[in-house]
């Protein structure tokens, strides 16, 4: 079986980003592709944000959810 995560560079890490799904600001700690299956027969990876927010606990979502704070589009 292989690693269950993997870090990914993205251009909007330690920067002010927003959850577009939850509307919840924060700063974005690490981009993580995780493998989510439960199956070791058949992997499933998905890229999750780990965002922080104002009270200091981080918080994931989906990566595509994810967008600069102030309106700027977060595709790498």
């Amino acid at each position: 079986m292989s690693e269950r995560y993997e870090y990914v560079p993205h251009r909007l890490l330690r920067r002010r980003v927003r959850d577009i799904a939850s509307g919840t600001e924060g700063e974005l700690m690490a981009v993580i592709s995780e493998n989510v299956s439960d199956s070791v027969a058949h992997e499933r990876w998905m890229e999750l944000a780990y965002i922080r927010g104002a009270s200091g606990r981080e918080f994931t979502t989906a990566i595509a959810n994810v967008e600069a704070a102030g309106g700027a589009d977060c595709h790498r």
